[in-house]
Order: structure tokens, then C-alpha cells, then sequence
């Protein structure tokens, strides 16, 4: 064999390794519905993201594709990711669901979990977070912190999930304050900093002085701090840049342990289609720094809230619970079924206005 034929064959071996190499890499991709550096939604899902490629080395992959609308425009976006040879992808909005499973159905070796979804198959999981936990938890801090004993609510689509949460929040103002008021706007969006500012400048306009949220922008933070006593809450992810005031705390969305455990389940050939929906005691949502901004003894009551939620102790809906028109929903004593959370579309009593449809 002459040195030309040697070099080749080594050239050639090499390429095969390498070939190897490269298919033995899981790579696993993600789809966000927003920018990375939102600070909010998509910010902690790529937090999971890079922490899966900081637990796994070399021996994953990670692609991403963000501020991907949600339609047509998703459905085209999985197909290259497939096409690409991801063995794993997440799809983290609610809107991703039927792009997800319209392109599961054509890449049936490929892997998709779907974020907050209801609609699964065999290659296709679903996963949230109970975020209504965290809601109870911020609802009562803002029954104690409001002074015009007005409480604004910006939320992002007539969805059980959104719905969920402005229940749960008004619930837990009500027990403290029973002369609460929720004032909702509705934005139609997840991340528009400038719809979500004008949402929440409205609400203060008409009294608010505590305003929660379920987007995704530190912009109701920027115009709480502009207009001055006015406290917030982050949404999705800690904010802390408008800490101490008005940010007072936050819901925290913790995905990373779930991103990497399914992705070891992929690389162990364990993976199966599933539905996770975990809180406040799996760690899924936590609850980010109380400021000293609430008073001790609010503080001391939120924990205890924390704790009660966490152990099992207490299911923030449980009865006495009426719907919006008078009519029983939970007995004394009685706590909602996950069914009816998950599908959740009336508002509880007391809450005025109506869900559009």
C-alpha cells in the first residue's frame, strides 16, 4: 500500500469517527414564543436550555429558534428542526400545540413535548407548572400591600391557564381584604413590552395600585416604577432589576431539572409519552425573594402560604367556592379536580366583567 492509499484510508477513518461521533450527540431543540432576554417566559426556558448543555457536555447538542409566532409560521420552524436531525424538541407556548402535533405526526422518530398543551401522541408529551399556586401566594400579598384596594390584572389570552391564575389571585386578595377589586385587561399577547405598558398605565390610570401579570416584559415593571407607588410582581421569572419597589416578588418557573430528565430519557432509550404538571412542592414554581418593601408580618403569612401549598397541606381552591353567577362550584371543604382546573373557563364570585370568548 503506497503513501498516497495510507493517507486516504486514515483520512477516510477518521471522517467515520467523526460521522460516529456526531450521531451518537443528542440534539435536542427548542421553540420560544419570545426573545431570550425577555426577563420573563422564554428567559427561564433558556435557562433550562443551557443548563442542559452545561449538565451534558459534549454529549448533547442544543438548537434554538426564538420570537417564533405561534401558526403556521411554528409548524415551519419544527420541520427544519427535524429536518435537522433533532432526536428531541420542546415546544414552549400554548399556541405551539397544533404545529406540534401537525409535524409529529411526519417525524414519528423524533421526540416533541409540548408546554402547557392538553393534546398528546406517542412521540409527543405534554408539561406545565401549577403557576395558580404561585398566584395564591402573590394574591395575598397584594390584598395586604393595596391601599385604593385596587387590584389590576394584565393577562395575555382567555386560555384555563390564564383564567386559573386570575382566580386564584383574587381568591387569596379576597380572604385578606375582602374589599378587593380585580380590574383585568386583556393584551392578546405574551411579549409586546409596549401593549403590556399600555395595559398596565391604564390600570393604574383608573386606580390601581398593585398589578400582577401573566406576560412575559419587564414593561408593567418600567411603568409601575414611573408612576410611582405602585408594586409589581414578576411574572415567569425573578426581575430583580425592579427590586425592592415596586417588583415585591415573583413567580419563578423552574424547568431546568425537567429539560434535563427528559433529555436523559432520550439518551437511556426511556423516553414515553407523558403529562407533567408539577408546583410549588416539585420545585417547578418557586416563589423569588419576598422585599422588605411588604411588611413582616405579610411576609411571615406569604411563607406560611408557601409551606402549606408545598407539603399538600392546602389546595388554593378549596371551598366555599361559588362561580361568577351565584352558583355553587366547591362545598366547604371541598378542593377542585385537576379536570376541571385544566379546563377551567368561568370566573369565580365576585370577580366582575366577562372572559371574551
Amino acid at each position: 500500500m503506497n503513501r498516497r492509499t495510507l493517507l486516504a484510508s486514515a483520512a477516510l477513518a477518521l471522517g467515520l469517527a467523526g460521522t460516529a461521533l456526531a450521531q451518537d450527540k443528542t440534539k435536542v431543540g427548542f421553540v420560544f414564543v419570545g426573545p431570550i432576554g425577555d426577563g420573563g417566559w422564554t428567559y427561564e426556558h433558556n435557562q433550562g436550555r443551557l443548563a442542559v448543555e452545561e449538565h451534558f457536555g459534549d454529549a448533547v447538542e442544543t438548537v434554538y429558534q426564538e420570537s417564533v409566532p405561534e401558526g403556521a409560521d411554528a409548524e415551519r420552524v419544527l420541520t427544519q428542526m427535524a429536518l435537522s436531525g433533532a432526536d428531541l424538541i420542546f415546544t414552549t407556548s400554548f399556541g405551539y400545540m397544533d404545529p406540534t402535533i401537525n409535524v409529529a405526526q411526519k417525524f414519528p422518530n423524533v421526540k416533541f413535548e409540548h408546554a402547557t398543551g392538553y393534546k398528546r401522541a406517542d412521540n409527543v408529551g405534554t408539561y406545565s407548572a401549577r403557576f395558580y399556586e404561585g398566584r395564591a401566594v402573590q394574591g395575598l400579598i397584594a390584598g395586604h400591600m393595596t391601599e385604593s384596594n385596587i387590584i389590576g390584572y394584565i393577562a395575555s389570552y382567555p386560555i384555563p391557564e390564564v383564567i386559573r391564575g386570575i382566580n386564584s389571585a383574587y381568591i387569596h386578595a379576597r380572604k385578606v381584604n375582602p374589599d378587593v377589586q380585580f380590574k383585568v385587561i386583556w393584551a392578546y399577547t405574551w411579549f409586546d413590552p409596549a401593549k403590556e405598558a399600555d395595559a398596565a398605565t391604564a390600570l393604574i390610570e383608573q386606580g390601581a395600585d398593585v398589578i400582577l401579570q401573566h406576560t412575559d416584559s419587564t414593561a408593567p415593571q418600567a411603568a409601575a416604577e414611573k408612576a410611582g407607588n405602585v408594586y409589581t410582581f414578576g411574572q415567569a421569572s425573578d426581575m430583580a432589576e425592579y427590586a425592592p419597589k415596586p417588583r415585591i416578588s415573583s413567580i419563578i418557573d423552574n424547568w431546568t431539572p425537567y429539560y434535563i430528565d427528559r433529555v436523559q430519557a432520550v439518551i437511556d432509550g426511556a423516553w414515553t409519552s407523558d403529562d407533567t404538571w408539577d408546583g410549588i412542592g416539585a420545585g417547578m414554581v418557586k416563589i423569588g425573594e419576598i422585599t422588605d418593601a411588604v411588611p413582616a408580618e405579610v411576609k411571615a403569612e406569604a411563607e406560611a402560604l408557601i409551606e402549606a401549598i408545598g407539603s399538600g397541606a392546602y389546595h388554593p381552591f378549596t371551598g366555599p367556592l361559588n362561580k361568577q353567577d351565584g352558583s355553587v362550584w366547591l362545598a366547604e371543604g371541598e378542593t377542585a379536580d385537576d379536570g376541571t382546573l385544566l379546563g377551567m373557563n368561568f370566573y369565580v364570585e365576585g370577580l366582575t366583567g366577562e372572559i371574551p370568548q
